[in-house]
């Protein structure tokens, strides 16, 4: 008996945080736009507009940097919650087109369109292009949009056509499509990993197609399976229909050093009301609080520690400050500072066991509907 073919398609909204920016303030689009980072050179980069990138903008790139790299980069700040609310709604809207649905990431969707074959008559290219036609008419946002046998090859083929392209690569025909490819093209080859096989002799797919798997475990163990599967078209075909995140974080890059540990503590506060804003939002309590410190000299360091379920300010708080107060053990100034909740329970499934709890949660929720309709900075919960 043969397996059934399947028909996934990934979904990649194109620099998904500028594009939200352009949505709101249209005098950015056809320019280098980096979301992240200060026009003083603090902070990362977010996401980058392909003008931007043109010059070597990058995310996760410094903003200093980017700036010498584009001195006509336009900075400007994220609103993550906006972009969250986008996602949610485009999650949403899809299921109008496919009975399962990954969201991978933020920006990135899987649609599992195996079964529907006959609904579409099989013109699964004029499908994923109404689906990108839907998306810029709904939401005015480009996409990338490539259907595969499984996630793997579907995500390699958006990364070939981006940006706002589309790609059908039909069953059976993987291996011609791959073939061609440089070998970093595979998830899981980093740089380092492309340059050793590089040195190997290994530069397109067709190097991987052509040799015996038992070489590739030599060289790279358990890691060259990986790689052997791919370059013959495999790849995983689990489309997962609920999206669980990790963790919850936010950090800070301040527009300059500081050495003033009240006022360190006074900005820790804001990224823990922030983050715990987050949290509640959501229904979640986290049980591991991480604190994030990176020193003047870029030297980095994280702590962590495990609490009861708690979604409340004041809790998060005073574990995030133990941390910092441990942490913060040299004589430089610090650059930045970051909480991550993570580890997360559902409070629908953990009953309280005192009836001050409902109360505490009657609280929070009234200090949520005031900034909904006030803005963040109308009501603060206390530190203690």
């Amino acid at each position: 008996m043969t397996s059934r073919v399947r028909h996934i398609a990934h979904l990649d909204l194109d620099c998904f945080f500028v594009s939200v920016e352009r949505i709101d303030n249209p005098s950015l689009v056809g320019k280098p736009v980096a979301v992240g980072g200060t026009p003083s050179g603090r902070g990362v980069v977010a996401s980058a507009s392909y003008e931007a990138r043109k010059f070597g903008v990058r995310s996760a790139m410094p903003a200093g940097r980017a700036l010498r790299l584009c001195p006509n980069l336009l900075l400007v700040p994220g609103h993550y919650r906006r972009y969250g609310e986008i996602s949610d709604a485009l999650f949403r809207h899809l299921h109008q087109f496919a009975p399962v649905i990954e969201r991978a990431s933020i920006d990135e969707m899987y649609l599992d369109l195996t079964g529907t074959e006959m609904l579409y008559g099989k013109d699964f290219e004029g499908l994923i292009r109404n689906i990108q036609a839907s998306v810029r008419r709904e939401f005015s946002l480009p996409c990338t949009i490539a259907m595969a046998s499984n996630k793997t090859i579907a995500k390699i083929a958006t990364d070939q056509v981006k940006p706002e392209g589309l790609r059908v690569v039909p069953p059976g025909t993987e291996m011609a499509f791959l073939a061609p490819l440089p070998i970093g093209v595979i998830p899981g080859v980093g740089k380092k990993t492309e340059a050793y096989l590089n040195k190997k002799g290994f530069v397109a797919v067709s190097d991987l197609q052509n040799t015996p798997m038992e070489r590739l475990t030599r060289l790279l163990g358990k890691h060259g399976v990986w790689l052997y599967r791919v370059a013959h078209g495999g790849g995983s075909e689990t489309v997962h229909t609920e999206y669980v995140r990790k963790s919850i974080g936010r950090e800070e890059t301040f527009s300059h050093d500081t050495a003033d540990k009240a006022e360190l503590e006074k900005r820790l506060h804001s990224l823990v009301e922030s983050v715990c804003d987050r949290l509640r939002r959501k229904h979640w309590k986290a049980r591991t609080v991480t604190l994030k410190l990176r020193y003047s000299d870029f030297r980095t360091i994280t702590r962590s520690m495990t609490i009861a379920p708690a979604d409340d300010d004041p809790v998060v708080f005073q574990t995030a400050r133990q941390l910092f107060r441990a942490g913060y053990t040299r004589r430089l100034p610090v650059r930045l500072l970051g909480v991550q909740l993570s580890h997360f329970s559902d409070p629908a499934m953990e009953p309280e066991l005192f009836s001050d709890g409902s109360r505490r949660g009657d609280v929070l929720d009234a200090v949520q509907k005031l900034r909904d309709r006030f803005g963040e900075e109308v009501i603060h919960v206390g530190t203690e």
